[in-house]
């Protein structure tokens, strides 16, 4: 029993939230209240989160003698020597074969996406996350294929923009947290993390001022297009505008003032106005969408 509960452990459940991005497209394309295709998505989901579970298998797995030297991470079943290493890629391997076979009963488009993701999360894995820029890069298009793959399963297109926007608002998300493993780790960051010896908080800094900006007007521009009008039928979508400002300087505040952001996934799950925010403008979404006329 303890040992299946290392395993669920280490395929971060928690880090499981990301995969809801999957749910983007149908929200945005007006499907919602299609069965068939709500069940696509839900399959989709769960195919993603087996995928994502057996990289986060595999990286704990290469990853153990350096998750070691870590503060919070040398207590993984891993690092900690509860599950051998070679277990964990065994169970990598097996787990990311089954999420394939999940895939493939969505559709083909989707299994596509499916081994793309594989491979590039593999990829980041093995060499990307030690190479800098091309680290939070590979981590951003990592959320993009989510984004697309929900598309695929319910074989819709899916706006440029929003592509844009899910890239630009997790670059955000990404050097946000890189800055924070700086601050938070001080001396001992480069121990446990390569690439966080090329960054400075200075640079992250300017990076997250580009990015930041670049999202608000990619929104914004996104919810006027002549396109987004066309798909959704209503250009009331630029209400929201304001619930995505605040968020993202919610965030901001919360990084520099109260030096989180180290888990972005536990930091968008347990602050109060920033879980209220996702869940105004979740409903504000479906409101504009589905019920005004």
């Amino acid at each position: 029993m303890q040992l299946l509960r290392d395993i669920i452990y280490s395929m971060r459940p928690r880090q499981w939230t990301k995969n809801l991005l999957v749910f983007a497209a149908i929200l945005f394309a007006g499907k919602a209240n299609d069965l068939h295709a709500v069940w696509q998505v839900v399959v989709a989901f769960v195919a993603f989160c087996i995928l994502s579970g057996a990289v986060y298998l595999l990286n704990d797995s290469l990853d153990a003698n350096r998750d070691r030297k870590h503060p919070d991470k040398c207590q993984r079943p891993i690092a900690a020597g509860r599950i051998p290493v070679y277990e964990g890629i065994l169970l990598a391997v097996t787990l990311a074969l089954l999420g394939l076979a999940v895939s493939y009963f969505v559709n083909f488009s989707f299994f596509l996406t499916a081994v793309t993701y594989l491979a590039l999360t593999t990829a980041y894995t093995l060499w990307l996350k030690h190479q800098v820029i091309l680290d939070v890069l590979t981590v951003s298009l990592g959320y993009v294929l989510r984004a697309i793959a929900g598309a695929e399963a319910i074989s819709v297109a899916i706006s440029p923009w929003l592509i844009i926007c899910t890239l630009l608002l997790t670059l955000f998300i990404s050097l946000g947290k890189r800055r924070s493993e700086i601050v938070q780790l001080e001396e001992g960051a480069t121990g446990y993390r390569e690439t966080l010896q090329e960054y400075s908080t200075g640079l992250l800094d300017q990076m997250i001022a580009v990015v930041t900006a670049s999202t608000v007007v990619t929104y914004c521009l996104y919810t006027v297009d002549e396109r987004t009008l066309q798909v959704v039928g209503t250009g009331n979508l630029v209400y929201t505008v304001p619930l995505v400002i605040y968020g993202i300087f919610r965030y901001l505040y919360l990084m520099h003032q109260k030096q989180l952001g180290q888990h972005p996934d536990q930091l968008l799950l347990t602050d109060g106005p920033l879980l209220l925010t996702v869940a105004l403008y979740t409903a504000a979404v479906g409101i504009i969408l589905y019920l005004v006329p």
